[in-house]
Formats: structure tokens, C-alpha cells, sequence
């Protein structure tokens, strides 16, 4: 999440937004179970793709910040290291003020974060290329490598100068076993990744939940789901 320009004090929390149309979704949508060591953070993600028919795929995304010592959050333990001007953006109070919820974002920054760890794909055709959870779970394992672990890779700060050797296929996937509102259900993963976990399974003919972890983070991380509190409603393409 980033914010340039001046934000007035007086401007509208976007969370309030992002959870009213998270809540609107036309399809079910899962989480991690709640656990000590995971925040989900308040700003929802989401991806729409349309088409000559209407809306064709979308996509609801969570974050969440991870907390190494999570019986208490104020452990200076749990921050992760900054450089000086990073530290300083996160200190220093503008003369213009922030609004409070901006400020709370901001120092989310401080902590290590899960980024787009979760999410759920709807998509209107099953028989739509890309649209096996196989297919899903390694779109998802691409983006949080390209997007994260860029130096990892040894990959330029140029998207448009990758390769993809670096990349997963389908040939990674395997069966996996998951646990999904207290009962286990067959999934696909890929634990082949030096870097990443992921984990995934099919909800109905047309959604789909994977999830991608760091592996640094996977001891402290329960890859167990569950589904958000929201009323049942039929899709509209």
C-alpha cells in the first residue's frame, strides 16, 4: 500500500470501503482461521477482469502482518530492520497532519507482512483457459515471487526484462490435504518453491482459494481456513 501527496485528516477510512464491498462479494470468500501470530490487515484487495459478457473473473486478496512473538506486539522483536529514511517516513509526523486510520497503516510497515497471502478467484466459465485450481494455485505462487522476492530471483528492478525460468508450472503441483472450517478436504500444493509454500482447493464449480506463505514464516503459520460470515447471494457475470 502506498499513499503520495497530502492525505487530509478529515479523509474517509478506505477499509470502510474495502470491507463493505468484501462483504458485497456475490460468492463465498475464505481466510487463515484466526491465530495469534496473523493480523489480517484492513484493506482488502481485489482484481476484476471483464469481458463481452460482463464481469469474467474477480478476485478478493488478504494480507496480514505477522508477528514472530505474538503474546505481546509492542516486543521490538517483532519489527523487521529499516534503513534510516524508511524509519524516518515512519516517525515523523508531517506538518499537515494524517488522518488517524493513515497513521495506523503506516505503521503496519513496521512489521513483517504477508502480502495478497490469501485469496479467492470466481471466475463465470470453468472451461475458461487458466481456470484450474492447478492453473490458479501457480498464477498466484508467480505473482507473489515476482512481486516479493524480486532479488531473490536475481531479477531486474524491470518487470519487462524478465525471463521466466524462475517461474513455477503445472509440472510442480502435488495433492495435499487441508483443513477448511474444522474439516480436511483434498487440495493441491507446491512445495517445491525455495522460497514460497502454497497451498490451495476448490470451493464449487467456479471458486477457488489458494494461499502462498514465505517460507521463513510457514513455523509460525496455521494453513488452516475458513470461510468469512457472509449471507449466500448468486454471481452476476
Amino acid at each position: 500500500m502506498e499513499f503520495s501527496g497530502v492525505v487530509p485528516t478529515d479523509a474517509p477510512d478506505p477499509s470502510i470501503e474495502a470491507e463493505a464491498r468484501l462483504r458485497s462479494l456475490p460468492f463465498p470468500v475464505f481466510e487463515l482461521r484466526s491465530q495469534p501470530a496473523l493480523t489480517r490487515m484492513s484493506i482488502t484487495g481485489f482484481t476484476e477482469i471483464g469481458g463481452p459478457a460482463g464481469t469474467d473473473e474477480v478476485s478478493a486478496e488478504f494480507s496480514y502482518t505477522l508477528w514472530r512473538y505474538p503474546d505481546d506486539h509492542t516486543d521490538p522483536r517483532n519489527e523487521i530492520e529499516l534503513d534510516e529514511a524508511t524509519r524516518r517516513s515512519l516517525e515523523d509526523e508531517p506538518p499537515w497532519g494524517r488522518p488517524a486510520w493513515l497513521i495506523e497503516q503506516v505503521q503496519a510497515f513496521r512489521y513483517p507482512m504477508l502480502w495478497e497471502a490469501v485469496r479467492t478467484t470466481w471466475r463465470a466459465s470453468r472451461a475458461r483457459e487458466g481456470s484450474t485450481l492447478s492453473d490458479q494455485l501457480v498464477a498466484h505462487t508467480n505473482h507473489i515471487l515476482r512481486n516479493r522476492f524480486r532479488a531473490e530471483l536475481g531479477l531486474s528492478r524491470d518487470p519487462r526484462a524478465d525471463d521466466d525460468a524462475w517461474a513455477a508450472t503445472t509440472t510442480a503441483v502435488s495433492d495435499a490435504s487441508l483443513e477448511v472450517d474444522g474439516e480436511h478436504r483434498p487440495g493441491l500444493q507446491i512445495d517445491t518453491d525455495p522460497f514460497v509454500y502454497s497451498i490451495g482447493f476448490r470451493v464449487d464449480e467456479h471458486v477457488v482459494c489458494t494461499a502462498v506463505v514465505p517460507r521463513d514464516a510457514l513455523p509460525l503459520v496455521d494453513l488452516s481456513f475458513t470461510r468469512l460470515s457472509t449471507p449466500p447471494q448468486e454471481p452476476h457475470p
